[in-house]
């Protein structure tokens, strides 16, 4: 019996097997042409046609050329597309079943991955912390360091007293007017003058006994001693000239109002440090002004000061009328120190905080606008600045003692000295012992 189509035959062989001359190569000179088989064609069932669905009530008819579709469930047949119907194929839920959620930690379908190590996380950001602050501070550091203006040079001054105990500070304010412009000093009421002279001078004793911050009027009756020029190199020898102690700095500089200071008291001046007019006035506005309790107002036209009594703010400009105002006082240049001791410790309490030093947006500027003006001695360093700062915040703090050189009496309208309270302050501060006695 013949399976192949009908009318369609191949040659046979001599034991009557068909013959189509695949896989045996072909006889002829010519290769042989490609052989057409005919199509086979398979009927394919036919489905009964099936009545669309009755459209239900209210529906509105479907679109000219749009055959209805079926929206969900098996056909006729069975077959069931899952098509509208919201089945997601290859979802575990199997044909019509819900999608599932996605799998995670904590998710069923998926076994949970390993806990987070959280003390590796909590380590590794510490050091990243550390070593950001650390970079973040030695930056700050070189650059603050870069600014300091290092111009005294303590190695010039003879014949100094021993060391002491405690770590001692001159501290100099001055009248220098150096880079400011024509409308500041109209605007801050410094005149202008040629030059600088020392507006306010105090020692700041640090010791472990607690800290000691003694003004020295700038009319205090002193003794200029025998002293080497800062400039010139050459020695001056003694005369027994007695001047006012603010004289002795307008006479030579830094170098020979420390000699004197030395000389007069017998205490040794470990560090020296000096601002004008315009870096003080910045500085405070740098902070944001500094919050004082004036007990008593007072007025002075020269200075600029109108002050009424109670807590208030002040900027650079009100900040520095109260520092210099003399002339408004019947104590004159007495209570001026007085203010003055009272307001840098203000200041020195308000710059050494931690919402300062810490926060670098406030101790950048604050360095920035102190750091220009700021004259200090050559062997000083930022550690004894903020050595210096801090213990002028002892002092406000109640730690230590605020006064004026205890004074006996005036000598042509200088102040005079009581010398024997001299000496024995002097002592104390030398050998870190707690200070007892007190000035005007």
């Amino acid at each position: 019996m013949n399976d192949w189509p009908e009318g369609w035959s191949g040659d046979r062989d001599e034991r009557g097997r068909r013959d189509d001359g695949y896989g045996r190569g072909s006889a002829q000179a010519q290769p042989e042409g490609a052989q057409r088989m005919r199509h086979v064609q398979r009927q394919q069932p036919t489905r009964p046609a099936v009545p669309p669905p009755a459209r239900r009530p209210g529906t509105p008819p479907p679109a000219p050329g749009v055959p209805p579709q079926q929206t969900q469930g098996p056909d006729a047949y069975g077959y069931d597309s899952g098509y509208n119907t919201g089945q997601v194929y290859g979802s575990p839920a199997g044909p019509g079943g819900p999608a599932q959620p996605p799998s995670g930690p904590g998710r069923p379908g998926r076994a949970p991955g390993p806990a987070p190590d959280w003390r590796k996380r909590i380590k590794v950001g510490s050091i990243v912390l550390v070593s950001a602050l650390l970079v973040t501070s030695v930056a700050t550091y070189f650059w603050a360091d870069s600014k300091v203006r290092r111009e005294v040079d303590l190695s010039k001054v003879i014949e100094r007293p021993k060391e002491g105990d405690c770590t001692t500070y001159l501290i100099v304010g001055s009248d220098s007017r150096e880079g400011m412009s024509d409308e500041e000093k109209k605007k801050l009421h410094t005149g202008s003058a040629e030059g600088k002279r020392t507006d306010s001078m105090m020692i700041l004793a640090k010791c472990s006994s607690g800290n000691t911050m003694i003004s020295l009027p700038r009319d205090s009756d002193v003794e200029i001693p025998s002293f080497v020029g800062s400039q010139s190199g050459k020695k001056f020898p003694a005369q027994g000239r007695r001047v006012k102690l603010n004289a002795a700095y307008a006479e030579d500089g830094p170098e020979l109002l420390v000699r004197t200071v030395e000389h007069n008291t017998g205490l040794r001046i470990d560090h020296y440090a000096e601002i004008g007019f315009a870096g003080f006035a910045n500085i405070v506005d740098a902070l944001g002004g500094v919050e004082l309790d004036i007990e008593e107002g007072f007025k002075d036209e020269k200075s600029g000061a109108d002050f009424k009594a109670g807590k208030q703010t002040l900027n650079g400009e009100q900040s520095l009328a109260f520092v210099r105002t003399r002339y408004a006082f019947a104590e004159s240049d007495l209570q001026r120190t007085k203010n003055q001791q009272k307001f840098l410790s203000a200041l020195a309490g308000q710059a050494a905080t931690p919402s300062t030093v810490l926060n670098p947006f406030e101790l950048y500027p604050v360095l920035g606008a102190g750091l220009d003006t700021l004259i200090v001695d050559k062997d000083m360093g930022l550690y004894d600045m903020g050595q210096m700062f801090f213990a002028m915040k002892g002092v406000n703090g109640g730690d230590g003692v605020s006064m004026n050189m205890p004074i006996s009496g005036q000598r042509g309208g200088n102040l005079v000295w009581d010398k024997a309270k001299v000496q024995q302050l002097v002592k104390q501060i030398q050998n870190d012992e707690k200070v007892t006695v007190r000035g005007n």
